[in-house]
């Protein structure tokens, strides 16, 4: 039994199921390219491995023994999963299929990775597409232990830039939003004194987001606010400032998500009076790691949006 496993081949069933499909053994042969005294010899060799007639022969073609259908029924499993198989290898090899993961800081992740996710999967349904939203901080770290394909994010010190592959960087302005009940909804825009008369929701006082927005209240000489929640979770701000009066510093990109859309309430925004724009955040791979193709055609379509001139 195991000799005959090793004797028949991939073409032997390959044979097998076209003279099953055309009830020819000249068709078949037609079919698989060859010659029809080539495929009778090939038969005539399955049949001695196999020790018995696999087709019996009629003047008006060929019908499968018992031994066939036994052939036929197993050498199609086979058959069909060497064909999917490699139907799943092409579709890792052309990037429509396979695994990217993918970190990035709130703005990047909407204003880039998300398009480019929708923009791939119009090709590759197969793709396994995880995304984290982090700090920088653990951002960098996770690539560095090989959790993430790139991430977008700002390089925190203490770690080895020459190990990285740091591309087009983009800079985040920075607006208030608010629930449109709020006392300021009705302006556009609003003087820093006016926006740290009330309570704030926001991120960490280490964060980048947090000293960009401290450091041009304190050089515009206006005082901070005195009541602040602070939180890394987008979820919680959303509930916090849908039921109070706080109002959040965010990314352009992360509000117009939040003010185009009814999420827990409806939102606005108002832009200080003074311009306030944060370090910029780079889309960062790790020299030593080999992406997938799928990953890799991610990150393409990340890197061609963030080169668009911002809006």
């Amino acid at each position: 039994m195991n000799q005959t496993a090793r004797n028949l081949q991939l073409k032997d069933f390959r044979l097998i199921e076209a003279i099953h499909e055309t009830g020819q053994l000249a068709l078949a042969a037609e079919q698989l390219s060859m010659s029809q005294p080539a495929a009778s010899r090939m038969l005539a060799g399955i049949e001695r491995i196999v020790g018995g007639a696999v087709f019996e022969r009629h003047p008006k073609g060929m019908t499968p023994t018992q031994v066939g259908l036994t052939l036929i029924r197993n050498g199609s499993n086979l058959l069909n999963g060497l064909d999917q198989t490699l139907k799943e290898i092409r579709s890792l090899s052309e990037g429509l299929a396979g695994t990217a993961r993918v970190g990035s800081v709130t703005d990047g992740a909407v204003a880039f990775v998300v398009p480019a996710i929708q923009q791939l999967k119009r090709t590759a349904t197969g793709a396994d597409i995880h995304v984290d939203v982090a700090p920088s901080d653990v951002l960098v770290e996770g690539l560095f232990r090989g959790e993430y394909d790139f991430v977008l994010s700002r390089i925190p010190p203490g770690y080895d830039k020459h190990q990285l592959d740091v591309r087009r960087g983009r800079n985040e302005d920075i607006c208030f939003l608010m629930r449109t009940g709020h006392p300021l909804a009705r302006h556009t825009s609003a003087p820093l004194a006016d926006l740290a008369g009330f309570e704030w929701i926001t991120q960490a006082p280490h964060s980048p987001l947090r000293q960009a927005v401290e450091g041009v209240f304190v050089s515009s000489g206006v005082a901070l606010p005195k009541d602040i929640v602070n939180t890394p979770s987008m979820l919680v701000m959303i509930a916090y400032l849908a039921s109070s009066d706080a109002i959040a510093p965010i990314p352009r990109q992360v509000a117009a998500l939040l003010a185009t859309n009814r999420f827990s309430g409806e939102f606005v925004t108002v832009d200080p009076d003074q311009k306030i724009i944060v370090s910029p955040y780079f889309l960062i791979s790790h020299k030593s790691t080999v992406i997938s193709a799928i990953a890799s055609r991610l990150r393409d379509l990340v890197v061609a949006a963030m080169n668009q001139p911002a809006a």
